[in-house]
């Protein structure tokens, strides 16, 4: 699984400078046999990878996002990757789990890599997340998990808050906006 994961994370096209510098890396990380995959809540290892996943309405320009409790940010939805788990069905599994529904891929394969120290509730450790696109309709209703997120919503691009949200976001939306 590291291998198809260091391959994934290969194929990347950076967006800027840093995402450039978090693919570099976080190849170098995989390859020094590391632990890669979360084994203990909240950061055991400190260091571990996420899937993150955006849904897309295309049509609304308008995308969706988590009011995350413990981050206390709003995020795309998403969850660790757990050992020897495609980061693909990650996103599949929890896609499901926090909205009880299916996964409708934008893209297969991520489009976007970060590394980002966690705040909020559980500080100090690091996320490294592959940032998948879903497909999503603005109109449809959203069950959501209560007991993970304070709510749900559809942000139109230029009203994303910002200020409340993954550091990284931005440049994800920059990058997203770019392939559209």
């Amino acid at each position: 699984m590291r291998t198809h994961i260091h391959n994934i994370i290969s194929a990347l096209t950076p967006h800027d400078g840093l995402e450039e510098k978090h693919i570099h890396e976080t190849l170098s990380w995989i390859e020094s046999d590391a632990p890669i995959f979360r084994i203990a809540k909240p950061d055991v290892p400190n260091k571990h990878l996420v899937s993150y996943f955006a849904l897309l309405d295309e049509d609304a320009s308008k995308i969706f996002l988590v009011d995350h409790k413990k981050a206390q940010l709003w995020l795309p939805a998403g969850g660790h990757v757990d050992v020897d788990e495609d980061p693909k069905e990650t996103v599949t599994r929890e896609c499901f789990e926090e909205l009880q529904i299916q996964a409708d891929f934008w893209r297969e394969d991520p489009i976007f890599l970060t590394s980002t120290v966690t705040g909020g509730l559980t500080p100090g450790h690091t996320d490294v997340s592959l940032w998948y696109v879903l497909r999503g309709n603005h109109k449809d209703h959203y069950a959501f998990d209560p007991g993970e997120f304070h709510g749900i919503a559809w942000f139109d691009f230029d009203q994303i808050p910002y200020e409340k949200s993954d550091p990284h976001l931005p440049r994800f939306v920059e990058k997203l906006k770019a392939m559209l």
